[in-house]
């Protein structure tokens, strides 16, 4: 699957939450435009992912991303196999349940705020020390349009999603002389497992209308991974600190 002549070609990734969704179409991309990729994430269906990605040009590996050992082993699983890290996508993430705030629960807090904004500073914080060993690199965020608007039943996961969008403008200013982009891409409804893909339903039923989207359709996985790939990549080469929407117009 690894293509010599694609936008990554000789880069080693690291992608989170590779096993499903965003994080799987974007392994899959990656490893297509010439990347090493390890596939990281905590559900097991990221070792599938590598092994369709072939032998050579990727590796599996559980973790965790909320607890820094796993992500510093994660880290190290990209140098020790594949002698660097170029690019890291901080992927992985979850959305919890719907509930007004005053219905959230202090352990709904605590795991949704653990895996989707401290799962990306610990990311970042040892991804970018690897990088700075090389040279530097390029770091995507998965953030959400509830990070740029607000969503009803969603305060934690957007309070969430806010800090990730900061995390990634703040590092950005941090790194910008030494060779380190970080951006992140916003999603706004899009076709996963947790709005009902699956192997049966790969694509959503062609009745499936979303008012609240302006193109009235949801975003596929694809659509999303080209648009990390653009980040990720060298056509990004004057582009940092950016919280991109990809999201069908609708945080316009």
């Amino acid at each position: 699957m690894t293509s010599a002549a694609g936008s990554l070609a000789g880069k080693v990734a690291v992608v989170t939450g590779a096993g499903s969704g965003i994080g799987r179409a974007t392994a899959l991309l990656f490893a297509e435009e010439g990347a090493k990729v390890v596939c990281a994430d905590r559900s097991g269906e990221q070792h599938a992912v590598a092994k369709e990605i072939g032998d050579g040009a990727a590796v599996a590996v559980d973790v965790d991303v909320a607890v820094a050992a796993d992500v510093r082993r994660m880290i190290g699983a990209a140098e020790e196999r594949f002698g660097r890290l170029d690019v890291l996508f901080n992927n992985a993430g979850f959305g919890g349940p719907r509930k007004p705030l005053a219905e959230q629960d202090e352990a709904t807090f605590d795991d949704v705020i653990a895996v989707n904004l401290k799962g990306v500073f610990l990311g970042m914080k040892y991804g970018i020390t690897a990088m700075l060993r090389t040279g530097g690199g390029s770091i995507v965020n998965t953030a959400s349009s509830a990070a740029l608007t607000g969503w009803k039943k969603h305060s934690v996961y957007a309070a969430a999603k806010g800090g990730v969008v900061q995390l990634t403008k703040c590092a950005a200013l941090d790194y910008a002389t030494q060779g380190i982009r970080v951006n992140a891409v916003c999603p706004g409804m899009t076709w996963t497992g947790l709005a009902g893909a699956d192997a049966d339903n790969p694509l959503p039923p062609p009745d499936a209308v979303l008012k609240v989207q302006p193109m009235h359709r949801w975003g596929l996985p694809t659509e999303l991974a080209a648009a990390v790939l653009f980040l990720a990549g060298d056509a990004s080469s004057f582009v940092t600190g950016v919280a991109l929407p990809v999201d069908g117009g609708y945080v316009i």
